[in-house]
């Protein structure tokens, strides 16, 4: 396949286009690997081919440079990609030591499946040394030949060289110290994800061994070898995995088995006039909703005590009517609605088909009024306390008014909520829109992907199209509906956006709620005839009426990015961007560390900010990333998107929250470069170099094997030399508590170091009665909670229940191994994860954190003084909450202290009584919101 692609698929180079979906997963997961690792570096391309792979780097490197030996090929690249301004491809062959000679040095060198098609591999290496810069990093890959050929029987008469697993690693082992070999393998199965930094890789296959058995064995198949090699250590994954969520290799192969099957259908199709075949072919094809009906009345079910008035105005087009109605009734709408629709002198026969519409209110006009005047008249007849006004040109999708009303429900400063409005043939129109200093408008989005990362959130606009919006009816008679003077139509909408903002009111678009729009059915859409002229000329009348607030708008041409969210109380101008990054979405309901940034996020948006988070996997459950976009959180976790949005915002971000070192390590350099204004701040969350070293001297304290200390100290060393050089590099350092602090002062000289601690609100004060239980809460992918739980099962409970024989142990969390429902029996219930912990603290007794390794501050400390109940913990549990052994909390080292701790507090109700109340007032005191919110207001300057 050339044409216009310019090369083929030749089935031995990968084209984006080949039908062979495997090599697609094989070539691109190689260089996705690679991008991880060239962020604002200089990126060489050996064997670059159609151009692809050094694309996809060139979205996150500083400059790309592809080399391939073929002028034809490195012409179409030139032709498909050569708009990358940091791109460029040029002819060469990788064996040529002269090549780009005069070029400098590259940060980072790819050669994927090239290796095997030269005899001269050492030639291939001197190059590389030549050109790669010291420290640079070399990645390559090859076919194992014990695999790809002996064992799979291929024989590829394009490879001259290929190697084994020992020779690739001789190969790169002569020229580079450091050098690490993965193994790849297409496969289909299931994955099983967390958020754990450390720890084995559990490979499993699974054989099918009869036609109702399957068997499970250890290990990963492999056919090819990734290298990563440099002179300096490359912390590179365990695993990494590139899913395709859309399974194409299966439906590929279902399209492929299928094809004779629809053949046949066709062939029958065609052979048929009668009903003989309709039976078996409607099994596989079903027959379309046809046109029989359409035209009749449509019945909606609505309330005479509606919540919500939907208000359509109609002049003719019945047919669109009708579906519009139909698409009401069949959206499954959970609240109490009305339907009021203004015929306006219809010059069809609307009016009676809408007549014969059961639960529709039909208001009629003499004369027509025009779509503006139309709408006020319908509003009056409403009945609802939330007005929606609906064209008639629309089909709602399922959950659109729940959607609205949960929005506008969640904040009594929202006035009017928009729809995410899409055409028919599911291309965006509008998600907000944004106007300018000069009165001019736009539809946000318009033409792209509506499920683009950059159009799910809830954000303040400067108004929402009046194709579908929702307004408080109550706001909506105060400020006397629709402006009259815009009559008959066009600017009427964004009028009263501006008026509801000058009201008080905020004005946001939902994305959630979806609605489908045929724009200009109406009015058409040439603007210099009809009622669409009306658009320019209101536009004046506008502009003129708003003068003062469009002084606050922003100019045509500024980045959308600023104008396509405002701050609630600010002009459009005002309000800066804030990027937070993390290593994964937050799961508050989950582990402690999520909930801390997820109150940072949302102080951050409370502090007037456009806040955009960047993860750097994907999350592991959509409803973590629907908490974000409704808190008015953009969440960007496409590299691409995120490459995109620093190039054209990254002069506008103010501050750059970067947690935990690997995220920080992948984005600093590149934030430098993007966001020359930005604050970087390096949020360690937790110093993870001193919870791996108290890992290690627990597992030696305790007889553990030496290479599993050995391991540990070796990853504390390699998490130190990281973290400080991250705290060295960052303009600010935030660490959770002042021991933190301090040790850092000690270690980074003069580096500025931070407290932001957990965030936590404290309850009202309780009383002891009635709180038989006994808690603790971790989440048991983190090795410290998992320890905890088996010393408290193990050692510490049953010292308690020789005292208190009844005694309730209740442990709580999330356990990817399931292994701790053995510590059940013997007044222990492990329970797993709870969505919800409020019920179970207030049935609580007291909670404990025997926690015998780890670093930063337990959030599950904070959270059990806030709810008001007592903690009895070891010293590294407190470590930097300043709390008193005693007045506070309990603290005790050994299984017998905690044990006396447990019984004392279970058995002492003045002793209950003090230390809850002082829990609660500490808590407030180093913990509450307005803390944290004085931390994130100093680092914003």
């Amino acid at each position: 396949m050339a044409g216009s692609r310019g090369i083929d698929w030749t089935g031995e180079r990968c084209v984006p286009w080949t039908d062979d979906i495997q090599v697609i997963y094989e070539h691109y997961h190689r260089y996705a690997l690679a991008a991880r690792y060239a962020f604002g570096r200089r990126v060489l391309d050996l064997a670059s081919g159609e151009g692809y792979g050094s694309a996809l780097l060139a979205t996150h490197a500083s400059e790309v440079v592809g080399v391939d030996i073929d002028e034809a090929t490195v012409e179409h690249a030139r032709a498909r990609y050569g708009g990358q301004p940091n791109l460029r491809f040029t002819t060469g062959s990788m064996t040529d030591p002269a090549l780009l000679a005069d070029a400098g040095r590259f940060d980072v060198i790819t050669c994927f499946e090239a290796l095997e098609h030269v005899e001269e591999q050492d030639e291939l290496m001197a190059l590389v040394r030549a050109r790669l810069a010291p420290g640079g990093v070399f990645f390559t890959s090859t076919p194992d030949v014990l695999v790809y050929t002996h064992e799979h029987g291929n024989e590829n008469p394009f490879h001259v060289k290929e190697l084994t697993e020992p020779q690739f690693r001789a190969l790169l082992g002569a020229s580079f110290r450091h050098v690490t070999v993965l193994r790849q393998n297409v496969a289909v199965g299931s994955v099983l994800t967390g958020d754990r930094e450390h720890g084995p890789v559990l490979s499993q296959q699974l054989r099918r061994t009869g036609e109702d058995s399957w068997s499970v064995g250890t290990g990963a198949p492999h056919t090819y070898l990734v290298g990563i090699a440099s002179d300096n250590p490359v912390e590179v994954p365990a695993a990494a995995t590139m899913l395709d969520p859309q399974l194409t290799l299966l439906g590929a192969a279902a399209e492929r088995a299928a094809a004779p099957l629809r053949a046949e259908i066709e062939r029958l199709t065609a052979e048929s006039d009668g009903p003989k075949y309709r039976k078996v072919i409607e099994r596989y094809r079903p027959r379309r909703r046809g046109t029989e009906g359409t035209e009749g009345p449509v019945a909606v079910t609505t309330s005479e005590e509606p919540l919500v008035s939907i208000v359509i105005p109609v002049h003719g087009q019945w047919s669109y009517t009708r579906r519009c109605l139909q698409a009401i009734e069949d959206s499954g709408t959970r609240v109490p609605f009305e339907v009021v629709v203004v015929d306006d002198a219809s010059p069809d026969d609307s009016a009676e088909h809408l007549a014969a519409c059961p639960g529709v209110r039909l208001v009629r006009t003499p004369e027509n009024l025009g779509f503006l005047r139309a709408v006020n008249l319908g509003a009056a007849q409403a009945r609802g306390e939330l007005l929606v006004l609906l064209n008639n040109d629309t089909e709602v999708r399922p959950g659109w008014l729940d959607a609205l009303i949960d929005v506008v429900r969640s904040g009594d400063d929202i006035g009017l909520a928009g729809a995410k409005l899409v055409y028919p043939d599911g291309r965006l129109q509008e998600c907000g829109g944004i106007v300018f200093a000069d009165g001019s408008a736009a539809n946000y989005g318009h033409g792209d992907n509506p499920d683009d990362p950059r159009y799910q959130a809830v954000r303040d606009v400067d108004y929402c199209s009046g194709a579908a919006i929702l307004v408080r009816r109550d706001l909506w008679r105060r400020l006397g509906g629709f402006d009259e003077r815009y009559s008959p139509a066009y600017y009427e909408d964004t009028d009263l956006a501006f008026a509801v903002r000058a009201a008080g009111y905020r004005t946001v678009v939902v994305p959630d709620a979806v609605v489908v729009h045929h724009e200009g059915v109406s009015h058409g859409t040439d603007v210099t005839q009809g009622v669409k002229r009306f658009q320019e000329v209101n536009r004046e009348v506008f502009a003129e009426k708003w003068a003062d607030a469009l002084a606050g708008q922003a100019d045509p041409g500024v980045p959308l990015w600023i104008a396509r969210q405002r701050v609630p109380g600010r002009t459009q101008r005002d309000g800066d961007l804030v990027l937070v990054a993390d290593v994964t979405v937050p799961t508050p309901d989950r582990d402690s560390g999520s909930v801390r940034l997820r109150c940072l996020l949302d102080e951050l948006v409370a502090l007037g900010h456009r806040v955009v988070f960047c993860p750097m996997g994907p999350p592991s459950d959509p409803a973590y990333l629907d908490q974000l976009h409704r808190a008015g959180i953009t969440v960007l976790a496409d590299d691409g998107l995120r490459e995109q949005f620093l190039h054209e915002a990254g002069k506008h971000i103010r501050l750059a929250l970067l947690s935990r070192p690997t995220v920080a390590w992948h984005l600093a350099d590149r934030l430098r470069i993007c966001a020359p204004r930005a604050r970087i701040v390096f949020d360690t969350v937790d110093l993870h170099f001193v919870r791996l070293s108290r890992e290690a001297e627990l597992v030696e304290r305790l007889g553990g094997a030496p290479e599993t200390s050995a391991m540990l100290h070796q990853r504390a060393k390699l998490y130190r030399e990281l973290e400080l050089a991250l705290v060295r590099a960052c303009d600010r350092t935030l660490v959770v508590s002042e021991a933190e602090r301090d040790l850092l002062a000690e270690l980074a000289p003069g580096a500025p170091v931070s407290v932001l601690s957990n965030v936590h609100t404290a309850g009202p004060e309780t009383s002891p009665g009635g709180r038989p239980g006994v808690l603790f809460v971790g989440s048991f992918e983190h090795p410290p909670n998992r320890d905890a739980a088996y010393w408290l099962a193990g050692e510490i409970w049953p010292l308690v229940r020789r005292q208190v024989p009844d005694a309730v142990l209740d442990i709580v969390g999330h356990d990817p191994t399931n292994e701790l429902r053995t510590l059940d029996g013997h007044g222990v219930k492990f329970r797993g994860w709870v969505p919800a912990l409020a019920a179970l603290y207030d049935t609580a007794r007291l909670s404990v954190a025997p926690l015998r390794f780890g670093a930063g501050v337990k959030g599950k400390v904070g959270e059990s003084l806030a709810a008001g109940v007592p903690v009895v913990g070891t010293t590294l549990a407190f470590e930097g909450m300043r709390l008193r052994d005693g007045a506070e909390v309990l603290v005790g080292d050994k299984a017998e202290e905690i044990a006396t701790g447990i019984v004392s507090l279970l058995t002492d109700d003045a002793l209950w009584l003090r230390l809850s109340r002082a829990g609660q007032a500490a808590v407030a005191a180093q913990f509450g919101p307005d803390v944290a919110r004085a931390a994130l207001t100093e680092l914003l300057g």
